[in-house]
């Protein structure tokens, strides 16, 4: 049953790569667009689906979570390598591009969490 696990994962990253591909084609870059990403989506919207539909057994589920620890943070890690290479060479607007949703974000990020951290009263926790 481990192998249905890693079929799952090997077709989650074929379509992922595929709508990848056809999305850098459509905005006219030679490149896979956001591949691994799609593919980390199709793997959760199936996965979901399977347990929705009661055909996720414990074996497959095992097998897929298996192949997620191994393949799946490898793939992340030689696609940032890549995008980081691309990025640099590029020049100056895919650095401002990468690093501009970073430096909001270090703004963002604490103002959200200040305004709905959950205030423990007792044994329950409740959001503002």
């Amino acid at each position: 049953m481990n192998i249905y696990g890693v079929a799952l994962l090997a077709l989650a990253y074929l379509l992922g790569q595929w709508i990848g591909e056809i999305l850098g084609l459509l905005i006219g870059i030679d490149a896979n667009v956001g591949g691994v990403g799609f593919a980390m989506i199709i793997l959760m919207l199936l996965k979901n689906w399977f347990v929705k539909n009661s055909l996720l057994t414990y074996e497959m589920e095992s097998g897929m979570d298996f192949w997620n620890k191994l393949y799946i943070p490898v793939v992340i890690a030689m696609a940032a390598s890549l995008n980081v290479k691309s990025a640099v060479s590029a020049g100056t607007l895919a650095i401002a591009a990468g690093s501009i949703p970073v430096v909001v974000c270090f703004f963002i990020f604490p103002m959200i969490i200040k305004n709905f951290s959950p205030k423990i009263d007792g044994n329950t926790a409740q959001f503002d």
